[in-house]
């Protein structure tokens, strides 16, 4: 379980944790830095229909991700994680910059 910056509970189930690295073969083994990476990401910008999209740098030009999805303010679940040389800028959503 991780809190996101919003400190709503982020759910990390063995279900979801064997999806993730059945499809995304490099991110096992690092599982620790998905809860790590809800709770300190380096900003986070809006995903696909709800879903909000963890980012921490992972090394020059590379970055990890984590799509979860906030259900109210008491429980939220990780869709999935993976890593990325780019990420969508325009939609970032913490740290807010209003």
């Amino acid at each position: 379980m991780a809190y996101s910056v919003n400190s709503v509970p982020i759910r990390l189930t063995a279900e979801r944790w064997y999806h993730i690295v059945e499809n995304h073969d490099d991110v096992a083994g690092h599982y620790d830095d998905v809860l790590q990476t809800v709770e300190e990401p380096d900003l986070v910008v809006r995903g696909y229909k709800g879903a909000l999209i963890a980012v921490r740098g992972a090394g020059r030009k590379e970055y990890f991700c984590v799509v979860y999805r906030e259900i109210n303010r008491d429980d939220g679940f990780i869709i999935s994680a993976y890593f990325t040389s780019e990420i969508n800028r325009r939609q970032i959503v913490w740290p807010s910059n209003h």
